[in-house]
């Protein structure tokens, strides 16, 4: 898909110049309306400060500008092993350089995202509702469609233009309210000479913070559309199964609630828009193309392959999207026979999942009850909610009596067979994988090694 690569960077090198235009103009006329003559470098100074801020955040936090506070863990191969294999298939399928790494957000919300601007830090986001409402042929899809982003090179400059649209945003904010609190500094002879050329600039300055960021929305919205087409016909190269796509678009897109991190920023990078799910429509102000439409586009595709979405896109809308090139060079594939495997997690096991990666120690009373031990509970034990009796936290001993200053040897002694967490002499969080087998591990907050006993077995 070389051919629609350059396409892309073309279409976003416009994208982001338009917007880059828009700034520039909200800045210097703002300026001007707000200190008077000689303002508007003032003003180009503010945007340009903001737009380095913006940057600083792209390029040192890409996934804070995703999810705006939301957090996530990254998962290992242990924590779901069939989800890696679905993700490590894609890659190979696709052809990217590394496996992208997976986040798992607790959000009941099914729904997925990509982001990276490097192969390095090429990223796959899934919420755990997700990983439960959705079968292997849907997750697969969606994995396919997100990998196809990050194949096409759409996640960089998609963040870009989210950059930028913060940009505009926060410049109008500032002058609109500097604005409203009656921020001017007008000379005696601004009044006299050119308070006809100062009121012309205001009028523009007020325009330009009002139509500025719906304007920049606009640009952003567009430029995310046909990308989306494009992941789509990917996908269902990548999985030579575009039923599965289709049927998860079609679950995504009926979810009660969107996910909780969800902003208008972060909203054209989901596979389905979270903000509006049930009604996207084909206006200016849509950040994807409606859902119904992709799902029919899959659902009449004759074959796998990217010739036959083509064919199906042409028919339901008329017009071209694959290059020639990309046509020519693409083989043609059937389409391959459904699964049947069922979701890679149950509710439970996503919950579960989420909270031991983020630090939880999970502790099983006898009445039946699991509690999940927050980070940072310093107690030694904690209450039963239900049955009320004090549980001991799992936690390391010392293998030889402590000796003041020396760190010394810690060891715990493993209680069960499956997933099992336990804290720290540091007070961290340590997890131990259903398929552990060895003699020893390492705490990740202070480095130290643990030496993990069974039952039973002598200890020295």
């Amino acid at each position: 898909m070389w051919e629609q690569i350059r396409a892309n960077r073309r279409r976003s090198a416009m994208l982001i110049s338009l917007m880059g235009v828009v700034l520039v103009l909200l800045g210097y006329c703002g300026g001007e309306a707000i200190f008077g003559g000689g303002g508007g470098f003032i003003g180009l100074i503010v945007a340009v400060v903001v737009l380095l801020v913006q940057l600083g955040i792209y390029f040192g936090g890409a996934q804070s500008l995703v999810l705006g506070g939301a957090g996530g863990t990254e998962l290992s191969r242990d924590d779901c092993p069939r989800l890696f294999n679905i993700v490590e298939e894609m890659r190979l399928a696709s052809g990217l350089p590394v496996t992208p790494k997976v986040l798992l957000i607790q959000d009941p919300s099914p729904n997925a995202f990509a982001f990276g601007r490097t192969p390095e830090t090429y990223t796959i986001g899934v919420t755990s509702g997700l990983l439960h409402r959705l079968n292997r042929d849907e997750l697969q899809g969606v994995i396919a469609h997100e990998t196809g982003h990050l194949k096409n090179q759409d996640v960089q400059f998609m963040m870009l233009a989210a950059v930028m649209l913060g940009s505009i945003a926060v410049l109008a904010e500032i002058i609109w309210r500097t604005m409203r609190l009656g921020g001017r500094a007008r000379s005696r002879s601004d009044s006299r000479g050119g308070g006809q050329a100062q009121l012309i600039l205001l009028v523009i300055a007020l325009l330009l913070s009002i139509l500025g960021p719906l304007l920049a929305q606009v640009l952003y919205f567009s430029c995310s559309r046909k990308r989306e087409f494009l992941a789509d016909a990917s996908a269902a190269q990548f999985t030579r199964y575009p039923e599965g796509l289709a049927s998860a678009l079609e679950k995504i897109s009926q979810a009660a609630e969107p996910p909780s991190f969800v902003n208008k920023a972060n909203a054209p990078m989901f596979i389905v828009n979270p903000l509006a799910a049930a009604a996207e429509s084909s206006s200016v102000f849509s950040t994807h193309p409606p859902t119904g439409e992709r799902v029919r586009i899959l659902r009449s595709m004759a074959g796998a392959a990217l010739a036959d979405y083509e064919a199906a896109y042409r028919s339901a809308r008329g017009g071209g999207l694959i290059g020639a090139e990309s046509l020519r060079a693409a083989p043609a594939q059937a389409m391959r026979e459904a699964s049947d495997e069922g979701p890679v997690l149950g509710r439970s096991d996503a919950r579960a999942t989420v909270r031991r990666n983020a630090g939880y120690v999970s502790v099983r009373c006898g009445c039946g009850m699991e509690i999940g031990v927050p980070p940072g509970y310093e107690r030694k034990e904690i209450r039963c909610v239900r049955c009320g009796n004090a549980l001991p936290i799992p936690t390391t001993q010392l293998v030889v009596p402590p000796v003041l200053g020396i760190s010394q040897p810690l060891r715990y002694t493993r209680r069960i067979n499956g997933w099992e967490s336990f804290r720290c002499d540091c007070g961290h969080a340590v997890l131990i994988s259903p398929s552990f087998s060895g003699n020893s591990v390492r705490c990740p907050g202070c480095g130290r090694q643990i030496e993990v006993a069974t039952p039973g077995a002598t200890q020295g």
